[in-house]
């Protein structure tokens, strides 16, 4: 399997100029070569690829030996197939009909990570000699960087990143044949249902709690906020303010994080089949402008939910759950969540009455009632079952 690892890094004051500096290269060569995109086709009607812009790097280091010249080539080339990427994802929603979204120049805040693909190649991961006992990482054109290495590095390292996140930067290796550490059998099967009030409900009734980083926060986050809007722009004390109201968001996501990674490993460990619902978030939290006859109705408390979901973190919870399962050998199911809400797990019957309150289902065909989040959890397992039973039978 391929995984990543992210360990924080311990620059010195020296090092971090030198990291800073080695992110705004990266970010000025980007820009240029997108501006040397647009151009080309603007005025010749040429569609300038990765191998062209590749081509001309060693002019661009040969005419700037102070600045690009100082970094690695296959990091700058790294570089240019992130734009280049950009650009086949730009086409591809053009294809499917979406919103094409263009890609956009990176200002100062915009672009905070540098990849070398090849470890080896401009960095080599813990390659101080005479310290057994401490890891470094070197970077061309930056030196070795002390990491603090919090667990073992498992696998081949086959790149190597440098992420800043406020004042704190990271390196982020990614490595191929990582072993799977697979779980014994479990013996047992579950649903689960994505919610609010509680973050999972699964079939079997239990609940865990969704811990609502982002609004216990948000007293902090409106106070650092409103002293952000009072600063002078350009100021220092602007800069301050902007680093405050920077490090409390980050600290919600390492929290978010944190949760997420306690939760879908209680899941992993409990279950051998966990069925959850294939969500379009996105989609779910898109703004709301009401309706033509009554417009703007209903927004706020559209706006509120869409915060509630996102601070729920149901995409990051997903993304983990789905990690740790195939890490631990057991299965995962994505289903239609469509009617899951509105189906009494007993009779089958589907009604929008069957759901009287966010918390109570009680159907109106047969009378059963439940909770309605276990009784949603109930449906998607079954669902799941079903998907399972006919790809195996195929």
């Amino acid at each position: 399997m391929r995984r990543s690892f992210k360990f924080l890094m311990r620059p010195t004051r020296h090092q971090e100029i030198a990291l800073a500096a080695c992110l705004e290269d990266h970010r000025q060569l980007y820009n240029a070569a997108l501006e040397h995109r647009r151009t080309a086709y603007r005025k010749a009607c040429v569609t300038i690829r990765y191998g062209d812009q590749s081509g001309e790097l060693k002019h661009i280091r040969a005419d700037d030996p102070g600045g690009q010249a100082r970094w690695s080539f296959s990091s700058q080339q790294a570089t240019l197939r992130r734009l280049d990427k950009a650009f086949r994802a730009f086409f591809d929603r053009v294809k499917q009909g979406r919103t094409p979204g263009f890609p956009r120049f990176k200002g100062k805040g915009w672009f905070d990570t540098a990849e070398w693909p090849k470890d080896g190649d401009g960095c080599r991961w813990d390659s101080q000699p005479g310290h057994p006992t401490v890891t470094f990482v070197r970077l061309q054109g930056i030196g070795h960087v002390r990491v603090h290495q919090h667990r073992r590095v498992l696998g081949t390292v086959k790149t190597i990143s440098v992420k800043r996140e406020g004042s704190r930067w990271y390196v982020v290796l990614s490595c191929d044949d990582v072993p799977a550490r697979t779980l014994p059998a479990a013996a047992a099967v579950a649903g689960i249902d994505m919610g609010v009030a509680s973050l999972v409900t699964t079939s079997d009734g239990e609940h865990l709690d969704n811990p609502r980083h982002l609004a216990a926060s948000a007293d902090r986050l409106a106070v650092a906020q409103r002293d952000l809007s009072r600063k002078k722009r350009g100021s220092k004390r602007r800069r301050k303010a902007v680093a405050r109201v920077a490090a409390l968001h980050a600290k919600v996501r390492r929290q978010r994080l944190d949760g997420a990674h306690k939760a879908a490993l209680a899941l992993v460990g409990a279950y051998d089949l966990i069925v959850h619902e294939d969500l379009r978030i996105a989609n779910m939290t898109r703004s709301a402008s009401g309706t033509i006859e009554r417009p703007g109705c209903n927004v706020a408390r559209k706006a509120g939910l869409n915060r509630s979901i996102l601070d729920a973190g149901w995409g990051v919870f997903l993304t983990i759950l789905s990690h740790k399962a195939e890490s631990a050998g057991r299965e995962l199911i994505a289903v239609d969540p469509r009617n899951t809400s509105r189906t009494c797990a007993r009779c089958g019957h589907c009604a929008k009455e069957n759901r009287t309150t966010q918390a109570e289902f009680a159907c109106s065909a047969c009378g059963h009632t439940a909770h309605a989040d276990v009784n949603a959890a109930i449906n998607i397992l079954r669902a799941g079952l079903a998907l399972r039973e006919a790809a195996e039978a195929a």
